[in-house]
C-alpha cells in the first residue's frame, strides 16, 4: 500500500533527483499545489502559502527537541505566487518535527504582525507535536508532524441515511468514559469511548456527535478555584483544524496519529452509528491583541482574521478573535479540511459551532448570500455529508429559521429548546409555538419535503433538542431554578441566565420523594416529547439516567466530576434509562413521526393539533394540553401509521378524548404518570386498549398508537 496517491507522483517520479542543498540537505522545488507536508518516496514534500510575508524558513526539529536542528530557508525560485514549496530530501520521518517562520511588514495599525523570531505551525498540520499530555502544559513552541494517512476502511458504503431518521447523541470524549465508573480499559480516550458502543446500540442511538476533537490546548486559561484546577475542558479553543487531539488518543500514535480514531469510527460505523463532528471554525486559540502568536497570526494576521480599521480583533465569537471565513484563503482553508475528514476519517456530519459567523462579511457584516456557505452545500465530495449549523453567534446574529443556504444545512433549533422546556414546566402561553415545534417546526422551516439534496427543508432542516453540553442537564433542567457557576471563579455571572428550568419545589438535591418522583416524570416528559417531534432528536449524553452537573449551566473549565458521566448513576436509574430506549425504539418504528407519509386510508390528517377534544383543533389561548396527530400510510407495512402525542402541564387531572377510528382502536403505549403497577409505556403486544376516551393525570405525556 502507498503513502502517496496516484495524483501526487506524476510531476515527480520516484527516479526525480535534487536540485541543490540548502543546510546540508538535497532539495528540489515541490508540489506547489498540495498545502501542508506530504510523505513521498523520496523524501517529504513542504509547502505552505503566505500573501504578505515576503520570506519563508522551514525548521527541522528533532523529536521532543526546542532547538532546530536545521533552518532551510525557501529560495525565491521555490515561490510561485504567494506559495513555497520544497522537497527535502532522506528525512526520516519517525525523528522529524517540523515548523516555520516567516518575515514580512511589521505594521499592526495595517493588521500586520510579521515577526521572523515566531516559529509558526503549519495550518495544514495532520499532528501536532506536545500535546500529548492532557493536562501539562505545551513546553516550547507548536511543531507539526509527519503523518502517514494510511488506512484500509474496506468497501465501507457511506450513509445514506436521512437526518431525520438519526438519533443524536451529544458527547465529550474525555468525559464520557474518564470517571473509573466508566469500567473501560482506556478510560477518557476514543479507545474508552469504542469500548462503549455496545451501550450506545442498546440505547438504540445511530449518530454520535463529538465535542471538538481537532488539536486544542486545554492548558490555556488554566487556573486554580476552589481547590480545584480548572481547564479548556470543552475543546473549544482550536490549535489545529487538520489534527485529531492526540492526548484523545490511549497510546503513542507517532507518524500515525488519527489510527485509534479511525478505528473508532469504523467500529461504530461497523454497528450502524454515524459520526457528527462538532466543528469551530469561528475562531482559534490564538485569541485577541494579548494572545499568542502560533500559527494564523504569523501567517497571515490580516487574511485569517477579521480586523477593525485599526488593526483591532473582531470578537464576534466571544473568545478574542474571529476567523474570516469569507476571505477566499480562508474559505478554501475550510473547505480543504472538511473534505480531509470526510475522505481521510470518513466523518458523516458536522455541526458548526456559531455558525452565523460563517455567514459575515470580512468586515463583520451579515451576508445575503455567503460564498462560503454556498461552497460547502454544492462541494461534490461534502454532497452527502450533514451539514448543521447553530445558527447564531456572539455578535448578537440570530438566524433559526432563516439561516443561509437553508435548502442544504440543517439548523440546532434554538425556538424548540426554549419553547418546549417552557411550555412543559407550565408556561401556557407557549401552547401554539410548543405544538409547531413538536409537529416539526414547518413555519420555520417551509414544510415536509422528503427531497434530500434540492429541497432540505422541514424534518431534514430541524435538529431538536432540550439539552446540550451547553446548558442544564435535562435532570438539572428540573432540579435547580438558577444556575450555580460558582466553581467557575466569575462569582456565578458566566452561563445562560435564561434556562427555563423548573426545581419541582427544591434548589438542587433532596431526599423529598414527592420531589424526586416529580422530577423523574418531567424527565420522562421531555423525552417522550422529544422522541414524538418531528424533526432530528438530540439529547446529551448521561440524560438517559439523570446525569448531573450540580447545577452548573456552563461547565467548560470543569474536568472532574462536575462534566463526567458517573456511570454508576445508570445502575440507579436503569428504569429511566429503560424508557429513553423504550422512546427510541418507539420512534424508529413509527416512521410518520419522522416524516409525511401517503395520506392514511382511515381518513386522518397527516398532521394536526388538538385541544382537550379531538374535534377541536384551534388550542385555545393560554392552553395547558395540547396533543398533535401524525397519520399516514406506511407503505413497506402495508397498514396505516397513527399515532397521537397528548401533553398535559396542568398540575391536575384533565379528560381528554381521541379523534374517532373507523376498523381500527387506540391502544396507550406510553403514560409518563405510570400506572398502578408503577409502568411508563407497555410494548406493542402489551399495549392498553382505551377507546377515545383518557384521563390525563398531572404534568403528563402519553402516547397512543392506532392500530387494527
Amino acid at each position: 500500500m502507498k503513502l502517496y496517491t496516484q495524483a501526487m507522483v506524476p510531476q515527480y517520479p520516484v527516479s526525480v533527483r535534487p536540485m541543490g542543498e540548502i543546510d546540508g540537505f538535497p532539495v528540489r522545488p515541490g508540489m506547489f499545489e498540495n498545502n501542508g507536508a506530504i510523505v513521498l518516496p523520496v523524501g517529504v514534500n513542504f509547502s505552505i502559502h503566505t500573501h504578505y510575508g515576503t520570506s519563508v524558513e522551514l525548521l527541522l526539529f528533532h523529536r521532543g527537541e526546542e532547538e532546530p536542528y536545521a533552518v532551510l530557508p525557501f529560495p525565491q525560485e521555490y515561490r510561485i505566487g504567494d506559495v513555497y514549496s520544497m522537497i527535502v530530501f532522506n528525512l526520516q520521518i519517525k525523528d522529524l518535527e517540523y515548523a516555520y517562520r516567516i518575515d514580512g511588514p511589521h505594521e499592526p495599525d495595517k493588521g500586520l504582525i510579521f515577526n521572523r523570531n515566531n516559529i509558526l505551525l503549519d495550518p495544514y498540520a495532520k499532528a501536532v507535536a506536545g500535546q500529548r499530555e492532557w493536562g501539562e502544559k505545551k513546553r516550547g513552541s507548536y511543531h507539526a508532524r509527519i503523518v502517514n494517512d494510511v488506512f484500509d476502511w474496506g468497501d465501507m458504503p457511506q450513509s445514506k441515511n436521512e437526518l431525520c431518521d438519526l438519533i443524536i447523541y451529544e458527547l465529550h470524549v474525555r468525559g464520557f468514559t474518564i470517571h473509573p465508573s466508566s469500567g473501560v480499559t482506556h478510560r477518557g480516550t476514543f479507545a474508552g469511548l469504542k469500548e462503549k458502543i455496545p451501550y450506545l446500540k442498546d440505547l438504540g442511538i445511530n449518530a454520535v456527535e463529538l465535542m471538538p476533537i481537532f488539536e486544542f490546548d486545554e492548558t490555556v486559561n488554566s487556573r486554580d478555584v476552589n481547590g480545584k484546577h480548572l481547564l479548556e475542558y470543552w475543546g473549544y479553543n482550536t490549535v489545529c483544524f487538520f489534527a485529531p487531539n492526540t492526548s484523545y488518543a490511549s497510546t503513542e500514535e507517532y507518524n500515525q496519529e488519527g489510527t485509534e480514531l479511525k478505528e473508532l469510527i469504523k467500529e461504530l460505523h461497523d454497528n450502524g452509528i454515524e459520526v457528527i463532528l462538532d466543528v469551530v471554525f469561528n475562531h482559534t486559540a490564538e485569541g485577541n491583541e494579548h494572545g499568542n502568536t502560533f500559527c494564523f497570526k504569523g501567517l497571515d494576521n490580516r487574511i485569517y482574521y477579521m480586523l477593525t480599521p485599526h488593526g483591532n480583533y473582531y470578537n464576534f465569537s466571544g473568545c478574542g478573535n474571529t476567523l474570516n471565513c469569507n476571505h477566499p484563503i480562508v474559505r478554501n482553508m475550510i473547505l480543504e479540511c472538511l473534505r480531509y475528514w470526510v475522505v481521510t476519517y470518513r466523518i458523516d456530519g458536522f455541526r458548526f459551532d456559531l455558525a452565523s459567523i460563517l455567514g459575515r462579511n470580512e468586515d463583520g457584516s451579515p451576508m445575503n448570500n455567503p460564498p462560503l456557505l454556498k461552497a460547502l452545500a454544492y462541494d461534490p465530495l461534502l454532497a452527502r455529508v450533514k451539514l448543521i449549523a447553530e445558527a447564531w453567534d456572539a455578535g448578537g446574529m440570530y438566524q433559526v429559521g432563516s439561516f443561509p443556504a437553508s435548502k442544504r444545512w440543517a439548523e440546532w433549533n434554538g425556538r424548540y429548546r426554549d419553547t418546549i422546556r417552557g411550555f412543559l414546566k407550565g408556561d401556557a402561553w407557549e401552547s401554539w409555538t410548543a405544538a409547531w415545534s413538536i409537529a416539526g417546526s414547518a413555519d420555520l422551516y417551509g414544510g415536509f419535503s422528503s427531497e434530500y439534496t434540492e429541497n432540505y427543508a422541514g424534518y431534514n432542516s430541524c435538529i431538536n433538542f432540550l439539552t446540550c453540553h451547553d446548558g442544564f442537564t435535562m435532570y438539572d433542567l428540573y432540579s435547580y431554578n438558577e444556575k450555580h457557576n460558582e466553581n467557575n471563579g466569575w462569582n456565578n455571572t458566566d452561563g445562560a441566565n435564561d434556562n427555563r428550568s423548573w426545581n419541582c419545589g427544591v434548589e438542587g438535591e433532596t431526599d423529598d420523594p414527592e420531589v424526586l418522583s416529580l422530577r423523574y416524570r418531567m424527565i420522562r416528559n421531555a423525552c417522550a416529547v422529544l422522541m414524538c417531534s418531528r424533526g432530528t432528536p438530540m439529547f446529551l449524553a448521561g440524560d438517559e439516567f439523570a446525569n448531573t452537573q450540580y447545577g452548573n449551566n456552563n461547565s467548560y473549565c470543569q474536568d472532574n466530576e462536575i462534566s463526567w458521566l458517573d456511570w454508576s448513576m445508570l445502575q440507579r436509574h436503569q428504569d429511566l434509562y429503560d424508557f429513553f430506549r423504550f422512546m427510541i425504539a418507539y420512534r424508529k418504528k413509527h416512521t410518520v413521526i419522522r416524516k409525511k407519509l401517503p395520506d392514511a386510508v382511515c381518513g386522518m390528517a397527516a398532521l394536526q393539533a388538538h385541544s382537550t377534544e379531538a374535534e377541536i383543533t384551534d388550542l385555545p389561548e393560554n392552553a395547558r394540553f395540547i396533543a398533535i396527530s401524525f397519520a399516514g400510510y406506511d407503505e413497506t407495512k402495508g397498514m396505516d401509521d397513527l399515532v397521537y402525542v397528548a401533553v398535559n402541564t396542568y398540575w391536575e387531572d384533565v379528560h381528554i378524548t381521541l379523534p374517532r377510528l373507523h376498523n381500527s382502536s387506540w391502544y396507550l403505549s406510553v403514560n409518563t404518570y405510570g400506572d398502578h403497577n408503577g409502568r411508563y409505556y407497555y410494548p406493542e403486544q402489551e399495549e392498553v386498549r382505551i377507546g377515545t376516551d383518557f384521563v390525563m393525570k398531572p404534568r403528563s405525556v402519553a402516547v397512543f398508537t392506532g392500530r387494527s
